[in-house]
């Protein structure tokens, strides 16, 4: 497991939480960092499962950034409880949705036909342009290899635009300004890495023929 930066002291947290509060960008990304050794604390409580540790970090990290943005001083608890439990929910979630998703469809298998009657197949789909396309992978068939590519071929911020933009892993879809928000970019940023991802999805799915 990598090494992480020191937590912070309570003192230290409720400065930095009250800079956030007042738009400070910088103070969210310490609040961030310095609660990683949190994220790794509580994957190696799954260690032996069916995931790659990293991939399981990449995944509490994302309920580690929800925690931070939802995170309400005023309510009690340090950061730091109300975190560990938006991380552990984060890695439930990505465990129900790796049994979900693990039966294999070929994706040449036809799925219907277009409005010419000619029949149409999961690759077919892939190769049309935008969120739909996507969608009707996800939700149609081979989500299998789909989910392989996605953890094969995507880096990690790549990983979580996907991720948060399409709902994967039973999570709430994002718009692109949310995700901006959540990451610390701008929208056009945003979109660029979400048109490379699923090019680099659609590229996987094509060598997985």
């Amino acid at each position: 497991m990598k090494t992480f930066p020191k937590p912070l002291s309570a003192c230290e947290e409720r400065e930095y939480l009250e800079r956030y509060k007042e738009g400070d960008q910088e103070a969210r990304a310490v609040l961030i960092n310095r609660n990683m050794r949190l994220v790794a604390h509580v994957v190696k409580k799954y260690q032996g499962s069916d995931f790659e540790n990293e991939d399981l970090l990449s995944v509490g990290t994302i309920g580690l950034i929800k925690a931070v943005n939802t995170f309400d001083m005023e309510k009690g608890p340090r950061l730091a409880t109300y975190a560990a439990k938006c991380v552990e929910n984060e890695i439930l979630m990505h465990f129900r949705a790796g049994k979900k998703y693990s039966r294999e469809v070929s994706i040449y298998d036809p799925i219907g036909t277009d409005k010419d009657g000619e029949t149409v197949s999961l690759m077919d789909v892939l190769e049309a342009e935008g969120r739909e396309a996507l969608e009707q992978v996800i939700l149609k068939q081979d989500i299998k290899k789909l989910y392989e590519a996605y953890e094969q071929k995507l880096g990690d911020t790549e990983k979580t635009v996907i991720r948060m933009r399409y709902g994967l892993f039973s999570s709430k879809e994002h718009t692109q300004r949310e995700i901006a928000g959540v990451l610390g970019i701008s929208r056009s940023y945003v979109s660029r890495i979400e048109k490379r991802a699923v090019e680099k999805l659609r590229d996987g799915m094509e060598i997985a023929r």
